[in-house]
């Protein structure tokens, strides 16, 4: 008998989970509460160590092909224009992919379902919401609902990868620690061609301003424009044409309107929960922890998790090690969450807010020296492309 592992949540995290096991030769169902997968813009950059890490399955090289490739990216000021450049091919020797690649979440979704959906030992079962789950020393009983009716399904373990507000956490009755930032992001999409107007743009540029910073994302076929709001913005008035039309052109003035064709407006949260494993049911990706989107580090922690925890899996069910193993998994990954991730997504956020003219001036004049010495700079993006956290998650035993 196969080992089966029940999977809630079919994003990245979920997926991944699934393609890595069922490979390895265990028996995977993946329960989704959408009627599809997500298509929505959501995370759209892919840092090097999960290059390397899709390449082990044959995805990345079709990422590449549907992408953009982002050897540079960019601290800057709206005023000044660009503070520090960061060249990526300073990790050759590091990684494989010395770049980040501005793609959709989504594309690597549909990539992974192909291969999943040619495998008889793995079912993604659409319109099925987890609502609560239990479990006893040799299996896990999750209670799904799909479509209209409730049903039974039977693991022996179960992985939540069912986001910010997974059931999976609340059946379990695990905290969510952490906190909501009074602030909302708002991300409007446009195919205005800002590499044409701004000099020296690159793909990816993180903008500081005392009064309304923002970060510029390319797409292939978009930018991406992220913006903090006020709190006493309403939703409305933040997503209306007017306010849009208005935060875009303060970005840079247009003698005609913007066309923006999304607009998403959410909450920003640095949350972290208080356990990633419960005997045999695990949390990971955004169920496990959540943070500001600043680095991009969100989708590409929440994949760095679900490797870590296959491999731990794998190593137990087919290499026949102790399960304590498994115990390793929080260890890790609950640590780099909290010391890594939360912590340096809050620290960029505090650097593109900051609006003490001294303290900017210096973090400034400090991010230029980084990236005028190669030595520097290469430890820096070591650092802001996960691969540190990495290396540092596996010295954690």
């Amino acid at each position: 008998m196969k080992t089966h592992v029940l999977i809630s949540g079919a994003g990245p995290v979920g997926l991944v989970s699934a393609l890595k096991l069922s490979l390895a030769g265990f028996k995977v169902t993946v329960f989704e509460s959408a009627d599809q997968l997500n298509m929505d813009l959501r995370a759209s950059t892919f840092h090097p160590p999960t290059l390397d890490m899709m390449a082990t399955f044959g995805l990345t090289d079709q990422l590449i092909s549907q992408g953009l490739i982002a050897r540079y990216t960019q601290q800057r000021d709206r005023k000044e224009g660009v503070v520090a450049e960061f060249d990526m091919e300073l990790l050759k020797g590091e990684t494989n992919f010395p770049f980040r690649l501005q793609c959709e979440q989504w594309k690597l979704t549909q990539l992974i379902k192909k291969q999943l959906d040619k495998n008889p030992d793995v079912k993604i079962l659409f319109n099925a919401k987890l609502e609560s789950v239990t479990q006893n020393n040799t299996e896990v009983e999750a209670n799904v609902k799909v479509l209209d009716e409730t049903q039974l399904f039977k693991g022996e373990y179960l992985i939540g990868a069912d986001g910010a507000w997974s059931s999976v956490r609340t059946s379990l009755g695990i905290e969510f620690e952490g906190f909501t930032y009074p602030e909302r992001f708002l991300v409007i999409s446009t195919t205005f061609p800002y590499e044409k107007h701004l000099p020296k743009l690159s793909f990816v540029n993180y903008c500081s301003d005392p009064i309304e910073w923002c970060v510029l994302l390319k797409v292939p076929s978009l930018w991406r424009v992220l913006f903090p709001t006020k709190v006493d913005e309403s939703d409305e008035d933040v997503l209306s044409d007017s306010s849009v039309q208005s935060r875009l052109q303060h970005l840079l003035h247009q003698p005609h309107d913007y066309q923006a064709d999304h607009r998403t407006l959410y909450k920003i949260h640095q949350r972290v929960a208080k356990s990633f494993r419960q005997n045999r049911i695990f949390l990971a990706g955004d169920a496990a922890h959540i943070n500001n989107p600043l680095g991009g580090m969100g989708m590409n922690g929440g994949v760095h998790d679900a490797m870590n925890l296959c491999e731990k899996l794998i190593d137990v069910v087919i290499h026949r090690k102790d399960a304590s193993v498994l115990d390793r998994y929080e260890r890790q990954r609950r640590s780099i969450a909290i010391e890594y991730i939360n912590a340096n997504t809050a620290r960029n956020k505090k650097m593109l807010e900051e609006s003490d003219p001294a303290v900017r001036l210096k973090s400034q004049q400090e991010l230029r020296a980084i990236a005028e010495n190669p030595k520097s700079a290469k430890a820096y993006l070591f650092k802001t492309s996960m691969l540190d956290a990495l290396k540092k998650a596996e010295a954690i035993l």
